[in-house]
């Protein structure tokens, strides 16, 4: 079974496809980790991001598979903390914004999807990764409501000396605003609402009443399956 999740930023997509994968047994595949991967290793490697031949060389010759601890095996090297320095936060936007590696990344996740039991989360995941997915799920929440969860959550991951270094949560909702219209307006693999999702609102619920509501769907779908 295919269960594809889709949404903006902070509305909590990730949470709830670890979820799923931990309680029904399925391989998570957060699709942003990919591009990560590639990015990494065209750091490593010395390949110009804009060098969109020699990108997609790169994406080609490495062999990747996704582990079910989150983290990406490359060619038997998983990188996990190799996937979130600011060397490559600063490139990886303009990485997966290139056309030919969506198009290389989208055919590893089917490939490493084919046979198994996944959910997968990502921008374009119901629409263009796996548009025959048996589940689609559209998460979505309130640009306010959605950087509100993001200051708690850094808040939670900063030392109390740094506290005042955190950006506030008028900051993050700009910047959450602002991906909102990149992704949208996104000439390949733009986040669209695909006409099969399930769509929830997310903004006046816990994570937990969100999980309920998605294992509902969930269980009615594998019941329904096994008739």
């Amino acid at each position: 079974m295919k269960v594809a999740i889709d949404g903006p930023a902070g509305c909590g997509k990730s949470t709830i496809a670890r979820m799923i994968a931990d309680n029904f047994g399925f391989l998570y595949i957060n699709s942003g980790n990919l591009y990560r991967a590639v990015t990494y290793l065209a750091l490593e490697e010395k390949v110009g991001w804009r060098h969109v031949p020699a990108m997609i060389a790169l994406a080609q010759r490495h062999r990747f598979d996704y582990l079910p601890d989150g983290s990406v095996d490359a060619d038997g090297k998983r990188l996990s903390g190799e996937l979130r320095t600011p060397q490559v936060d600063a490139i990886v936007s303009q990485v997966s914004a290139i056309p030919e590696i969506r198009a290389e990344v989208n055919a590893i996740i089917r490939s490493i999807s084919e046979g198994k039991n996944v959910v997968s989360e990502g921008r374009d995941i119901t629409t263009v990764v796996f548009p025959d997915a048996e589940v689609k799920l559209y998460l979505d929440a309130s640009a306010q409501i959605r950087a509100e969860r993001r200051f708690r959550e850094r808040l939670a991951q900063q030392a109390s000396d740094k506290l005042s270094d955190a950006p506030s949560i008028e900051e993050i909702q700009k910047n959450i605003e602002m991906r909102d219209k990149l992704d949208t307006r996104k000439a390949v693999g733009a986040l669209k609402i695909a006409k099969d999702a399930v769509y929830l609102d997310t903004s006046d619920l816990t994570i937990e009443q969100v999980y309920e509501k998605v294992y509902k769907i969930l269980m009615a779908r594998i019941g329904h399956g096994r008739k």
